[in-house]
């Protein structure tokens, strides 16, 4: 009797939803080093592109890169207006193909050649959650050398706030993470449905709650320093209506969860 052949395991495939909103200039050159980055190390992805009626053409030059590298790469998937970064997420992930979510800025905040070291820790841990930090700096498990976490192109008063929403968010959440307010993220497939599910916040809230719930739910958490640096192109979407609602989501929350 012929034996039977052995099941190959299914190779991880992950999928970045990139929201936009007028980073025509900015998409070009950061799928490119997503591409470099994935395929350096071998790896099948894909990129939702979640645009929200950019008035500067970012559509279009999304158009024009999904030409390049194939529909079945850049996925396009967008809305009629600014709807708000939450729901550019779930929208997103309505489309996702992959077995891990990567969740990231599209203005170069965050670069991706921290995403290999996101892969490197989920794979040693087995985590259902890898955050990036910019405030801690230490060896993560799985990896071969101590990460630098930190800021670069902020100002003294953009810092102070980002460290003092931070604070003030571990004080009243304990949410077991030291960089609450950060954007850059991998997440299993299920986990980041989980706690989406769960989540009410839609705008600058929504990375925040996101951790706050995925602790309540008692997922595996872990932390990968990064250095975050500020945009090189277009301008930033955080002003006084945003820390406004930042607050008000950080009580919110506090009573709910």
């Amino acid at each position: 009797m012929a034996k039977a052949k052995a099941q190959q395991p299914q190779k991880n495939k992950y999928s970045v939803i990139l929201p936009t909103y007028n980073e025509r200039q900015n998409l070009p050159v950061l799928v490119q080093m997503l591409y470099d980055s994935f395929t350096a190390e071998d790896l099948d992805w894909e990129i939702i592109v979640v645009d929200d009626a950019s008035p500067d053409g970012t559509l279009e030059r999304a158009k024009e890169i999904q030409k390049s590298f194939g529909a079945n790469r850049i996925i396009l998937k967008p809305r009629a207006g600014k709807l708000g970064l939450g729901t550019a997420y779930v929208h997103g992930l309505q489309f996702v193909t992959g077995n891990f979510v990567i969740i990231m800025d599209a203005d170069f905040s965050h670069h991706p050649k921290f995403i290999k070291d996101f892969i490197k820790l989920q794979s040693a841990t087995g985590c259902d959650i890898v955050t990036g930090t910019r405030y801690r700096s230490y060896k993560p498990k799985g990896l071969d050398q101590k990460m630098i976490g930190g800021v670069y192109g902020w100002d003294a008063k953009r810092k102070l706030t980002s460290q003092g929403a931070n604070i003030l968010a571990d004080f009243l959440l304990a949410p077991g993470v030291s960089d609450l307010t950060g954007s850059f993220r991998l997440y299993k497939k299920e986990a980041v449905i989980k706690v989406i599910e769960a989540t009410e916040s839609k705008g600058f809230t929504f990375q925040m709650e996101l951790m706050a719930r995925a602790k309540a739910m008692g997922l595996h958490v872990e932390e990968c320093p990064i250095t975050f640096v500020d945009r090189v192109y277009g301008e930033s979407k955080l002003g006084g209506e945003e820390i406004v609602e930042y607050l008000k989501g950080l009580i919110g929350l506090w009573s709910k969860v």
